[in-house]
């Protein structure tokens, strides 16, 4: 029996304006039979890849001879991974006791020690999966796990970009919305927004729009919701924005599963370019698996003590979640409130360790007059500076530039003892 050999051919993606979001590996079981100790924690650190968060990956002692006794007994997952210390003359002896003991579909993945262009074309041909020479970095490992199992021929998958708030109040909502309308005008691509606070979201009001269905309507259906039907229960807020609406209605609770909003953030992805997650201000299992496995964060934040110590806490949480992943990036909202007193953006930013990638001016009239007419910033006040800053933090969470805060300055105050230790 020999090893599946997966094709080697490499599809071409096609050109994107907008950096696509991380291909999640599918829900598969891997064992890997490792040699030594710190080969044994190098594949265990993979699993907190996002990619890797629907992967079961368990880890053995013992390399090939390990692999083989398992086997014997027992049915062999979808990959197995092994390390081995073998010469390039003995390797392929080794492999072939493995090959004998496995199922056809099984993958193999091997760790070795020896860097031989050589042995790595005789291994694939073969029909060894792939061929990884130590020492190597998690992010390696999870890259080649990603080429096997993500289909090369699978439709671009859509960037998932999250925006949560900081302290109840602080405008995460309305950023999020206010971003999306400057995405969706910049590079004129189509961009969904999931309004996933079902009992109190404000999407369907900041657009004007009272749909019939929404998000719960996709939610009550998880598993058996298509494109077909997410279609369906999108609405069009505006050209190229659409919308999955919460329902805003108190006549239930709303308490979800861990994982249940994964499959329809999935769907989404596969049929728009951009997804905006507009997060409640709550802290519970779903939220947190949301943060840890999408694309990119944005904290938004007003410039005083409460928010600075829940900024800091979020951002703290969100990098151990994902820690291969870039840190979240900051926003401060309201800035400039009439003599209220203001931590400077630059000490706020520095102790809460991520990066500032916009400030928006505080503007009760202009953004009263947006929310209650159920328009965004740029309908109301084409000209005004702030959507300079939505324009500028789209093109950030979109991969196309850097985004620059900008240099307006808040009032100051100075920072207590305690939060100048975690800058």
């Amino acid at each position: 029996m020999s090893f599946l050999t997966p094709d080697t051919k490499k599809a071409e993606e096609p050109a994107a304006e907008i950096s696509s979001g991380a291909r999640l590996i599918p829900r598969i079981t891997i064992q890997a039979f490792c040699e030594h100790s710190q080969t044994a924690q190098l594949v265990e650190s993979a699993i907190h890849d996002r990619r890797m968060s629907k992967v079961a990956l368990t880890t053995h002692n013992g390399g090939i001879d390990g692999a083989v006794e398992t086997y014997k007994s027992n049915p062999t997952p979808n990959l197995i991974i092994v390390e081995s210390t073998a010469t390039p003359e003995a390797l392929p002896l080794e492999l072939e006791r493995l090959a004998e003991v496995c199922d056809a579909t099984t993958r193999v993945v091997v760790l070795g020690h020896v860097n031989d262009v050589l042995l790595y074309r005789d291994l694939i041909r073969s029909g060894i999966s792939e061929y990884i020479v130590l020492p190597a970095t998690a992010s390696q490992i999870v890259s080649a796990i990603t080429e096997l199992f993500a289909s090369e021929n699978a439709a671009p998958i859509g960037r998932t970009v999250g925006f949560v708030s900081a302290k109840g109040g602080a405008g995460g909502s309305t950023i999020a919305h206010n971003v999306s309308w400057a995405i969706a005008s910049a590079l004129r691509q189509d961009s969904l927004i999931l309004d996933m606070d079902l009992a109190f979201g404000t999407a369907g009001l900041n657009f004007n729009q009272d749909p019939p269905h929404g998000l719960a309507d996709a939610l009550a259906v998880n598993q058996k919701v298509d494109q077909t039907m997410l279609d369906r229960l999108m609405s069009k807020a505006a050209n190229h924005i659409n919308l999955l609406t919460a329902p805003v209605m108190l006549d239930r609770t709303y308490d979800f599963e861990e994982r249940e909003f994964e499959q329809i953030i999935e769907l989404c992805q596969k049929s728009m370019p951009v997804v905006v997650l507009d997060i409640p201000h709550a802290w519970n299992a779903w939220i947190r698996q949301t943060l840890a496995t999408i694309d990119e964060v944005v904290i938004v934040a007003e410039p005083d003590l409460a928010n600075l110590r829940n900024a800091k806490n979020l951002a703290d949480t969100i990098k151990s979640l994902r820690p291969t992943e870039s840190a979240p990036l900051l926003v401060l909202n309201k800035v400039g409130v009439p003599r209220r007193p203001e931590i400077n953006s630059a000490e706020f930013a520095t102790s809460v360790e991520c990066e500032l990638v916009g400030q928006i001016p505080f503007d009760a009239a202009l953004f009263g007059t947006a929310a209650n007419n159920g328009q965004m910033i740029a309908e109301v006040a084409a000209n005004n500076k702030s959507n300079e800053v939505f324009r500028s933090i789209g093109m950030r969470v979109t991969g196309r530039q850097a985004s620059h805060a900008g240099n307006r300055s808040a009032g100051l105050i100075k920072l207590p003892a305690f939060l100048k230790k975690l800058a």
